[in-house]
């Protein structure tokens, strides 16, 4: 380790650095900053700056070939190990944790002390709840139990946990708050764009309560359920989310949150973005005065038949940049322009005004998302001709997308008269009118922006769905293991701040991996300590990803041996 000295704007600022190699390449980082030669001055109590700074990185350097030298660890063949006594221990949480604190969330919960009385530490239960949702989502009472495989031991009990969770119920719209703002300060917030969408958790029970009640599932379960909206800013991480009861109309649930961010935010100057089910007229009025706009998807389907027409009829198309109009008749009846034209979204667009709001629709119509949407139909279609030639297939209700649906019941006697024997068929008439929309895509607007941005703006709705996918698959949002109402809100709130914490660290390594890649390193980072005090020894492989975690995050657990004072260090400069 070396001294550096840089200036800026007149100003000396004092350095540690170091030279290290990666993959047999030379790379210089940074190991500490000792701060202007001001603050160098101040520390050194009088004493030359640069050589207070030269003798401290001296010493810097003494501990560092101490903690380099080669240990030698002695294990014998005939002693067993000691009886319940853990030796295996998890580090993936250490990156979770670095955003954590960047996030400050540790002086949220120090606030919220102020306020309550009680006695447990609510910074190490709600750490422990967010990082046991990411790395091994279960029950309170097993992630408890599951927070002594951390390096860092809990020091809470169980009864402590449900407490907890009681006081982060009432906090809930301070912790959001206080959440937006920390996170703006770490990584940029686009805000001018906001996603909303809803989806439902079941919960397997048969009596109903004030806030499970019974709805329209997404999962089409037959049980009780809570509601959770969700915005996200335009760059994928979450905003706010709130719970409702099962039986709530979630077309009801976008305004009373957008007016919650408005107030205990700040903003004002947003553009919100939601799929057909939620965008309802009212919806629609509230955002569109003021700063405010809206883009929604709309359903073709659902148009008045003179709008239904213009949007599929085959003229007046055009291409993005283009003011050439196109007949996609023309194009779809030769071989050589379906070539040139796979690729290309055409688009037509008109005002209309309905219920006393002026809007701009705009249709789009894609060869390739029509070859799609055929593609999935013809998969389905074969499931329902499997089904009809199966002679114990029952045909029961069946939801919007269910192949079922082209599957036709008549009642029929031998003289063809309605009688109570059935015939099952496969109906062509319900595949010929799904067939009419292939291809066609609405959306409606109150911005006069251009057609390409608009659609832009639309097609990042994935990674709102994706975030639900996200909790409901790898954290495992479900079951909940809770009876009371405050305890069940409290879950949902570790399960948010765990999706803003993983979505943050997708962020800080540039998106270059899946998820389900980052979620499963994380869980395998495992560490066997060396029962002599001498440190941890990794017991995981090392990849590109968990290089890429360690370069990023500015510490490793990946030397064949991590001393116990190193380790110390790495948790402190965590807390930093």
């Amino acid at each position: 380790m070396r001294l550096r000295i840089t200036k800026s704007k007149n100003v000396k600022i004092y350095y540690v650095i170091k030279t290290i190699y990666i993959n047999k390449k030379e790379k210089t980082i940074t190991v500490e900053r000792l701060g202007t030669e001001e603050e160098v001055l101040k520390k050194s109590k009088g004493e030359d700056p640069v050589l207070w700074a030269k003798k401290y990185i001296a010493e810097l350097n003494r501990i560092e070939k101490e903690e380099t030298q080669d240990i030698l660890i002695c294990k014998s063949p005939v002693k067993q190990i000691e009886k319940n006594n853990q030796n295996v221990f998890n580090c993936g949480y250490l990156f979770l944790e670095k955003i954590y604190y960047d996030l400050k969330i540790d002086e949220i919960c120090k606030s919220i002390s102020k306020r309550h009385k009680f006695e447990f530490d609510l910074d190490n239960i709600l750490s422990r709840l967010i990082y046991g949702r990411i790395i091994n989502p279960s029950s309170k009472l097993a992630t408890t139990e599951d927070s002594k495989k951390f390096i860092e031991q809990p020091n809470f009990e169980l009864q402590h946990v449900y407490r907890a969770l009681e006081i982060i119920c009432k906090e809930n719209d301070f912790i959001q708050s206080e959440l937006y703002k920390n996170s703006s300060k770490i990584i940029e917030r686009k805000k001018g764009i906001l996603y909303y969408d809803c989806t439902n958790f079941f919960f397997e029970i048969e009596q109903e309560d004030e806030l499970r009640k019974y709805g329209p599932s997404k999962e089409h379960r037959p049980n009780p359920i809570v509601q959770m909206g969700l915005f996200m800013d335009a760059d994928g991480l979450p905003l706010a989310f709130n719970i409702n009861s099962g039986s709530t109309n979630e077309q009801q649930t976008l305004t009373p949150l957008e007016q919650t961010i408005f107030k205990d935010f700040g903003l004002s100057k947003v553009v919100i973005c939601t799929d057909a089910g939620l965008s309802s007229n009212d919806n629609r009025k509230f955002n569109n005065i003021e700063d405010r706009a809206f883009i929604t998807t709309q359903s073709i389907k659902k148009l008045k038949k003179f709008l239904m027409d213009w949007a599929l009829s085959p003229t007046d198309w055009r291409l993005i940049g283009s003011s050439e109009m196109y007949n996609i008749n023309d194009i779809e009846s030769d071989e050589k322009k379906i070539k040139d034209f796979k690729d290309k979204t055409f688009y037509k667009e008109r005002w209309i005004k309905e219920n006393g709001l002026e809007q701009r629709l705009i249709v789009t119509y894609s060869l390739k998302y029509k070859n799609y949407q055929r593609k999935i139909r013809n998969a389905q279609i074969d499931r329902a001709q499997k089904a009809l030639n199966d002679a114990n297939f029952k045909l029961d209700k069946c939801r919007q997308t269910d192949y079922k649906r082209f599957i036709k019941k008549t009642n029929v006697t031998k003289d063809g008269e309605v009688a109570d024997s059935k015939i099952l068929t496969l109906d062509n008439s319900v595949i010929e009118k799904e067939e009419k929309f292939d291809g066609f895509y609405g959306v409606c607007t109150n911005l006069e922006d251009d057609v390409e941005d608009i659609i832009k703006v639309n097609h990042r709705r994935w990674e709102i769905e994706e975030s639900f996918r996200i909790m409901k698959s790898e954290f495992k949002a479900r079951p909940v293991y809770l009876t009371r109402e405050d305890r069940i809100r409290a879950h949902f709130m570790t399960c948010y701040i765990a999706l803003l914490i993983h979505r943050i660290l997708e962020k800080k390594i540039e998106e270059k991996y899946t998820y389900e890649e980052i979620i499963d390193t994380l869980r395998e980072m495992l560490l066997v300590e060396e029962k002599n005090g001498n440190g941890y020894i990794p017991a995981y492989t090392r990849t590109d990803l968990t290089d890429e975690l360690h370069d990023k995050f500015g510490f490793r657990t990946d030397f064949e041996i991590t001393s116990k004072n190193k380790m110390k260090k790495i948790l402190k400069n965590i807390r930093n």
